[in-house]
């Protein structure tokens, strides 16, 4: 039948193991898919073996939906019961693969119904006060503008930005190779004001290293390494404060109001797709919803016939 069931002691983790190298090399998920994926896992792994299980094999849809029924009495949200659910998904269809499972005890499990909650973005003006922020007489100004000013300009998602190397720069032709969700490609588009702060970063950016191998990355942190998701997270709440507006965004949400206000400006919803790298137009339709509650919210405010 293929691969034998992970059963003995080890086997659980072993199995989890091979599950995230499949999602890195096959389906070409991002670090931080699969550090939640093996989360999901490993906490899968606790409970089946409270439940007597000695591998996940070992699994019935009856025990999986009193692990889901635990998740929902312990207060998940709805939309992280919904990913666990579908790590578990996953992780079985890899198990009918390998060939330790015959059938899918996840299959029969149905998350919870999710209401869609409309993205957070920031004005015009707040994106203005923000980008402002980062001052290029101190130490790190230089970098931190161009880190915003790309993400903004590019709708990038943190881990697509940190990503980045010089050869997926071209100022030229002011546009920008991205490596998306699923090992997808996109360009792009590198504006003025990004260009600008790019230029400074790249003839302020210290030298790598003598010796150095490999693609430079295109944003570095203080000791030259490539700079990580957890440091733009921290640079963004740095300027965050600096701008007034402390609390009020996320580094998604730049990517947030780059769809917003392109929409807003009467950006055609499949280019703002493309641009995105959606695979779906249903994803970026979420955005035409932000807009609508816009308008409606200010007819209600302004019509004298609204109520």
């Amino acid at each position: 039948m293929g691969t034998s069931s992970p059963s003995a002691d080890g086997e659980f983790a072993a199995a989890i193991d091979r599950f995230l190298v499949h999602l890195a090399a096959e389906r070409g998920t991002s670090p931080l898919t699969r550090k939640a994926y093996r989360e999901d896992l490993l906490q899968l792994e606790e409970f089946l073996r409270s439940a007597g299980c000695r591998g996940p094999a070992d699994a019935t849809s009856a025990i999986l939906r009193r692990f889901a029924a635990g998740l929902h009495a312990a207060g998940y949200a709805a939309s992280t019961v919904a990913r666990k659910l579908a790590s578990m998904r996953s992780f079985y269809t890899f198990g009918q693969r390998e060939g330790w499972v015959r059938a899918n005890p996840a299959k029969p499990l149905r998350g919870p119904k999710r209401g869609r909650t409309l993205p957070k973005f920031l004005t015009g003006d707040e994106i203005g006060r923000l980008l402002a922020a980062p001052r290029p007489q101190a130490a790190g100004g230089v970098r931190d503008r161009a880190v915003l000013e790309l993400m903004y300009s590019a709708g990038l998602r943190v881990q697509e930005l940190v990503n980045l190397d010089d050869a997926d720069l071209d100022l030229t032709n002011a546009t920008v190779r991205v490596r998306g969700k699923g090992r997808r490609e996109r360009l792009g588009v590198v504006g003025s004001h990004a260009r600008s702060a790019l230029r400074a970063w790249l003839a302020a950016r210290p030298r790598p290293a003598t010796g150095s191998r490999g693609p430079r990355p295109l944003f570095t942190n203080k000791l030259g390494g490539r700079l990580s998701v957890r440091g733009v997270a921290r640079l963004l709440e740095k300027h965050l404060r600096s701008a007034g507006l402390a609390g009020r965004a996320s580094p998604h949400t730049l990517r947030h109001s780059f769809a917003t206000h392109l929409l807003d400006a009467g950006a055609d919803i499949r280019s703002v797709q493309e641009l995105l790298g959606h695979k779906s137009l249903v994803t970026t339709q979420i955005y035409t919803h932000v807009t609508t509650s816009r308008l409606l919210a200010a007819f209600d405010k302004a019509h004298p016939r609204a109520r």
